[in-house]
C-alpha cells in the first residue's frame, strides 16, 4: 500500500482509532512522568542516597531493552489491538507489586514492579507507535504523533501533581523529623510514609485493568505495517530486503531515540535531583517535573500547527536539537531557579523529537516495520542509562558540568541525524 493508500485508511475512520490511541497515550505519560516524583519518595522511604533512588527509572526503562524484541514477537501473534491490551494486563500486574512492595519497604521487589510496568508499557508502546505512524500518511506522521504527545503530556504534568498532593504533601518536613528521629521512630515514620503510596497504585491497577477490557471492544482496525509502510521515502524497493540490516537508516535511528529518551528522562525525571544541587527546598523541587512536562506540551502544540505545513518533521527536529544544545549551555552558565528554568525548557526543545524520529526511522521498512519499531522501542533503554552514569558522575564531580557533559553531545548526534543521519544507505 502506498501512501496514497495510507491516507486511505486514515479517511475510512480514523477518528475513533486516534481517540482510542490518544487515551493509550495519556495512560503512557502517566505512568511514566511519575518516576520523577518516585525517585523523591523512595530516596527517603528506603533511606537511599542518590545512585540507588535512581534505579526507579533504570528498571523501568531496561524493561523496554530486554522486552521490545519478544513485544514484536506477540505482536505477530495477537495482532496490534489484543497486544495492546495484554500490555495494559502487564502494567495492572506491576503496578499491584510495586504498590504492595513499596508498602513493605522492599525495594528490590518495589523495582520488579517498576520492571514489570515497563515491560507492559514496551508491549504498548512497540504497537502503538508504529500504528499512529502508518495509520495515515508518513510524511505526516510527526502532526499524529504530536496529538499523542499532547495527551502524553497532559497527563504527565497531571501525574506529579497527583502524587504530590497524595503521597508526598510535607515531604520536607517529614524529611526533618526523620533525620531528628531515633531509630525507633525513624522505622516508624518512614512505614507510614511508604504506606501512603498502597492506594494510588492499587486504584491504579483497576483503571489499567478495566482499559485493557476496553480496548478488547474498540473500534480499533487492524493494519498490516507490510501494506501501508512499503514505500521507500526515496523510492527504492525496500520490500526486496533480505535483511533488517538493509536498513542503516533505522539503526542509526535507535542510537537517536536512546540519546533522545535519555535526555528527555535527564530534563524530566532529574530535574529535581538538578534542583537539590542548589539547595532548593524538597517541598518545591518534586513538582519541577511538571514544569518540564508543561514545556513539553506547548512544544507539541507549536509542532502540531507548524509539521508539515510550513517545516518538514526532519527539518524541525534539527532545529530542536540546536535549542537543546542551546538549553543546555544556559543552564550550565546559570544558576539557581534560573538553570532549573532552562533545564525545564528542555522539554519544549525535546517534544518534537521522538515523533520526527520514530517515523523517520521505520520509513519504507515495509515487512520489517514491526521489528524495526521492537529495535527502536530498546533504545528507550537510553532512560536507564544516561540518567544513571549523571547519578554517579555528579557524586565526584560539580553536577552541572555533568549535566552539560552529558546533554550537549546527545543534542548533537540528533542534529546529525536530523540532517544526514535519516538519509545514509537510502538511494536517491
Amino acid at each position: 500500500m502506498s501512501a496514497d493508500n495510507g491516507a486511505m485508511v486514515q479517511g475510512r475512520g480514523s477518528v475513533s482509532p486516534v481517540v482510542v490511541i490518544g487515551a493509550l497515550f495519556f495512560i503512557f505519560g502517566f505512568v511514566t512522568w511519575l518516576n520523577g516524583p518516585l525517585i523523591t519518595f523512595v530516596k527517603l522511604a528506603f533511606d537511599l542516597d542518590d545512585v540507588n533512588a535512581f534505579l526507579v527509572p533504570m528498571a523501568f526503562y531496561l524493561s523496554y531493552f530486554f522486552l521490545a524484541l519478544p513485544s514484536s514477537w506477540i505482536l505477530r501473534r495477537t495482532g496490534m489491538k489484543r497486544g495492546m491490551a495484554l500490555g495494559l494486563f502487564v502494567m495492572a500486574i506491576g503496578a499491584l507489586l510495586f504498590g504492595q512492595f513499596a508498602t513493605m519497604r522492599v525495594y528490590p521487589g518495589a523495582l520488579t514492579g517498576l520492571f514489570v510496568i515497563g515491560a507492559g508499557l514496551s508491549l504498548l508502546q512497540t504497537a502503538s507507535n508504529p500504528y499512529i505512524s502508518i495509520l495515515g500518511p508518513i510524511d505526516a506522521a510527526a502532526q499524529r504523533i504530536a496529538v499523542m504527545g499532547i495527551c502524553n503530556k497532559a497527563a504527565g504534568i497531571l501525574a506529579p501533581l497527583l502524587l504530590g498532593a497524595l503521597v508526598l504533601h510535607g515531604i520536607g518536613d517529614l524529611a526533618d523529623r526523620v533525620a531528628a528521629a531515633d531509630a525507633d521512630g525513624k522505622q516508624a515514620l518512614l512505614n507510614q510514609f511508604a504506606a501512603q503510596i498502597h492506594l494510588p497504585y492499587l486504584v491504579m491497577a483497576g483503571i489499567l485493568a478495566l482499559l485493557a477490557v476496553w480496548i478488547l471492544r474498540s473500534p480499533l482496525p487492524e493494519i498490516s505495517a507490510v501494506d501501508a509502510n512499503s514505500e521507500s521515502p526515496a523510492g527504492a524497493n525496500r520490500q526486496s530486503a533480505e535483511s533488517i540490516l538493509a536498513f542503516p537508516h533505522l539503526w542509526l535511528g535507535v542510537l537517536c531515540l536512546f540519546l533522545y529518551v535519555g535526555v528527555e528522562v535527564m530534563a524530566g525525571d532529574a530535574i529535581g535531583t538538578y534542583g537539590r544541587g542548589f539547595d532548593i527546598p524538597l517541598d518545591r523541587t518534586i513538582y519541577f517535573t511538571s514544569g518540564t512536562l508543561f514545556a513539553m506540551l506547548i512544544g507539541y502544540i507549536v509542532g502540531f500547527i507548524v509539521i508539515p505545513r510550513y517545516i518538514s518533521q526532519e527539518r524541525y527536529l534539527g532545529f530542536s536539537a540546536v535549542l537543546g544544545a542551546a538549553f543546555s549551555i544556559a543552564a550550565y552558565v546559570t544558576s539557581g531557579y534560573a538553570s532549573v528554568a532552562f533545564v525545564a525548557a528542555l522539554g519544549f526543545a525535546n517534544a518534537m523529537m521522538w515523533p520526527a524520529i520514530f517515523p523517520l526511522a521505520i520509513r519504507g521498512l515495509g515487512r520489517y516495520t514491526e521489528l524495526g519499531s521492537a529495535f527502536l522501542i530498546m533504545g528507550i533503554a537510553g532512560g536507564a542509562v544516561i540518567p544513571q552514569v549523571f547519578a554517579h558522575l555528579k557524586v565526584q564531580h560539580d553536577f552541572q558540568a555533568v549535566f552539560l557533559a552529558l546533554m550537549l553531545p546527545c543534542y548533537l548526534y540528533i542534529f546529525y541525524y536530523a540532517m544526514r543521519g535519516y538519509r545514509t544507505g537510502v538511494r536517491a
